[in-house]
Order: structure tokens, then C-alpha cells, then sequence
């Protein structure tokens, strides 16, 4: 798979991939980002994959750049050259998200966008099992896709200042679930009581790259009865 190397700054480089969001794409991004953590380069902060590419953040008075674009252009072609080494299957995860009414207020919306009914977007949005392709912008909010495409609205035209924590959202091809309150201006469906951002859990993210998704519908009963448990379970 080709790639290029440049330079970000002072403080980074980035390898990327064909620009496109594609499972095999993604999957060479994941074990490629992974090699160059193992790999233990002096130096490296950080190692950041995203849909289509890796960004590799280094101090610059610590590391030897060229030296370091070398390495990470040689693991990028063994992790490409070797395609076909045994990958453990993806991990799958079940959320369950309560469609429509507060807790989805733009399920209508979506339904006028896709020509159905609101009955017919909640099928269309949990039948697929998605794939995270990366986290960013809040912690612990991963990307997933692809989005059934008869329903993938676009971002709205205002965002709203505060959407709520385990707001599911779709966004094109993009569906995704709010960690935290925050400002956003994706297409709200519903609401999952699954918390997946927990800074007092040993892992705090519930998603990484490379997992597999899958939304469950549930009732409104079924959803405050969740979100107590996990209250409680909460110290």
C-alpha cells in the first residue's frame, strides 16, 4: 500500500495513506501506528492513527529526525509487505442505544432526509456492525463507519452548544457516540446508557481502532434503568 512522510512542524511527522475511508486502509493505519509504539523510538510522545494515517509526535531536542523518518518509513514497509501475517479478530462491542424522542431529537429529521420512517432509521442504523476507525476531537469519541448511506444525513446547520454524554449521533457516513457533554452538530438519534469515556476506569476508553460496533435498540424503560445501574455502579 503506498504512503508518504512529511513533516508536521518541529515536532512531528506524518505518515499517510490512500486518502479514503476504507477498512483495509484503516487496518494498515492500526498496525502500522501499533509497530511504531513497539518499536520504542527515542524520543516519541506520541503516536496518533487516524482514518488514513499516522502521526508520529517526537520532542525535537530528544530525537534525531532523520534518523526517525527512516525508522518509521522502514516499519511502514514491513507492516505493508506483509499483508497477510494473522490479525486476532476484531473486538466486538454491543451498545445499546434508546432511539428517538429527547433522547434522539433528530430522528424525524433523519427520516425526512432518507424518505422513511423513523422506524425504518432505527433498522438501517443498528443493522450494520461498524468499524472504529479512530478517536479524536473529545476523548474517547471514536468515528465509526459506514453509515447506511440512505440515511446519512448531514451535519446540522447550527450546532447545538450542549449535547449530552452518550448521544448517538450520525454525521454522513459517520455515526458516533458523545463521551461528554459537549457542543457538537451531528444528527442526534438516541442516547446509550453505556458510558464510553470513564477517566476512574483502569482503561478509560470503551472503544479503540480496530473494533467492531454494533447498536442495540432498547426501550425508554430499559434505558433509565441502565443509566441507574451505572450510577450506582459509579464511585
Amino acid at each position: 500500500m503506498p504512503w508518504s512522510l512529511s513533516r508536521l512542524g518541529d515536532a512531528a511527522l506524518v505518515l499517510a495513506f490512500e486518502e479514503r475511508i476504507d477498512p483495509a486502509v484503516n487496518s494498515c493505519v492500526v498496525r502500522t501506528a501499533a509497530a511504531i509504539r513497539e518499536s520504542s523510538c527515542a524520543g516519541v510522545r506520541d503516536v496518533v492513527g487516524s482514518y488514513a494515517a499516522v502521526t508520529v509526535h517526537f520532542d525535537p531536542l530528544r530525537t534525531d529526525v532523520d534518523g526517525l523518518a527512516d525508522r518509521v518509513e522502514r516499519i511502514a514497509g514491513e507492516v505493508a509487505s506483509a499483508p497477510d501475517v494473522p490479525v486476532a479478530p476484531p473486538r466486538t462491542v454491543e451498545i445499546p442505544v434508546c432511539y428517538g424522542g429527547t433522547l434522539g431529537p433528530d430522528l424525524a429529521a433523519v427520516a425526512r432526509f432518507g424518505g422513511c420512517s423513523p422506524a425504518t432509521v432505527v433498522a438501517r442504523h443498528a443493522a450494520p456492525t461498524y468499524r472504529v476507525y479512530m478517536l479524536g476531537f473529545l476523548p474517547g469519541f471514536a468515528y465509526l463507519a459506514t453509515v447506511d448511506p440512505t440515511i446519512a444525513a448531514p451535519r446540522r446547520d447550527a450546532p447545538r452548544l450542549r449535547v449530552p454524554a452518550g448521544s448517538v449521533g450520525i454525521a454522513g457516513g459517520q455515526t458516533g457516540v458523545y463521551p461528554l457533554e459537549a457542543p457538537g452538530g451531528w444528527q442526534l438519534v438516541g442516547r446509550t446508557p453505556r458510558r464510553v469515556y470513564d477517566p476512574d476506569r483502569t482503561e478509560p476508553f470503551l472503544l479503540q481502532a480496530g473494533d467492531a460496533v454494533r447498536f442495540v435498540p432498547i426501550g425508554e424503560a430499559d434505558y433509565r434503568a441502565q443509566v441507574a445501574q451505572v450510577e450506582e455502579a459509579s464511585p
